[in-house]
């Protein structure tokens, strides 16, 4: 891996290395609390940035110190020549990282092998297929499931991402807490968090104590796990247990002060923030042929110390504002 001095540093004295970049808002599957009822307006294909542009972008990202790259959507893989894409990026140095449905999974699955991208985000809500249906909208439930045992096979480091709905799978932690007793899997909790479009209110939210005293009434003996550096969840393991699990409690116990996380929008819009409701443009002056490190650099110095300002209420007026989910990038 290429290490570079962080130059990324806002008023905080937070170095940002870890970059999230969406492909696309197009998806395969329309989630209820990603994609708003009435769907959203898709930018236009003029305006969304070419696979030259990402790998342009990557690269001065990567000079800036960025070590790590995510590629969310959307759905990564539904976006054209995702193969070509991938392969470049992977010369860049960094460690690459993909949150995806998985619904097309396997016909990445040797490419990744490949290139050495071996950490995978599954998002999986449910283990039953009906409510599969009802939450996605979509049957792809079986096609899912078989890809996330063909990335396993193969050795992949998965993380299944479970956003908690009170009333829709809150009842399903302790089966998702099961598949880690023999799977060599991480799944992790999501508190449902605010965006515009669906419907957020926090009493349909679990708390991050309440799915560990779930887990611990049901399976005894919880060991927390010492957390990376700049990670986003609290982690644990069930004594015995192949895998472990993690809670990502945005709402309820925010981990901000150590962030290290940049995002750029499919359109080329860096956000500081996953709740920002402001944005920067980084595709126009790419265009432009403009010198962008300093666009980056100075962007960064507009981020506020946690969730975008907004307090532990999470204020409507503040997040309906912003993007929905499924445009911001996953």
């Amino acid at each position: 891996m290429i290490e570079k001095e962080p130059k990324i540093v806002d008023n905080f004295g937070r170095a940002h290395t870890y970059l999230r970049i969406s492909l696309t808002d197009r998806c395969n599957l329309r989630c209820f609390y990603c994609m708003p009822e009435d769907g959203i307006e898709l930018i236009e294909k003029p305006n969304i940035m070419s696979l030259e542009e990402i790998i342009t972008l990557s690269r001065t990202f990567r000079d800036l110190g960025v070590d790590t790259i995510r590629l969310t959507g959307g759905e990564p893989l539904v976006r054209k020549n995702f193969g070509y894409l991938v392969e470049e990026l992977a010369k860049l140095g960094v460690t690459l990282k993909i949150t995806t449905n998985g619904i097309t999974l396997d016909k990445y699955l040797d490419l990744f092998q490949k290139i050495g991208l071996r950490k995978i985000n599954l998002s999986l809500d449910t283990l039953d297929k009906a409510k599969s249906v009802f939450i996605t909208k979509r049957d792809y439930f079986d096609r899912i499931l078989k890809n996330l045992e063909k990335a396993l096979e193969m050795d992949m480091q998965v993380k299944l991402n479970i956003v908690l709905i009170k009333g829709v799978n809150d009842n399903e932690i302790n089966d998702f807490i099961a598949l880690t007793k023999y799977k060599n899997l991480t799944v992790k909790f999501i508190e449902f968090m605010p965006f515009k479009g669906n419907k957020w209110d926090w009493s349909k939210g679990v708390a991050k104590q309440e799915i560990l005293d779930i887990v611990s009434k049901r399976f005894g003996n919880v060991v927390a796990l010492e957390n990376p550096k700049h990670s986003t969840s609290t982690n644990f393991k069930v004594k015995g247990h192949t895998g472990s699990f993690a809670i990502v409690s945005t709402i309820t116990n925010p981990f901000c002060a150590d962030c290290n996380r940049i995002r750029v929008t499919a359109d080329g819009k860096m956000m500081n923030c996953l709740f920002a409701n402001s944005e920067t443009d980084l595709l126009t002056p790419l265009r432009n042929g403009q010198e962008m490190e300093n666009i980056i650099i100075n962007a960064i110095k507009t981020k506020k110390f946690s969730r975008d300002g907004m307090d532990v209420k999470m204020d409507a007026d503040h997040y309906e504002q912003n993007r929905s989910m499924i445009s911001i990038g996953g």
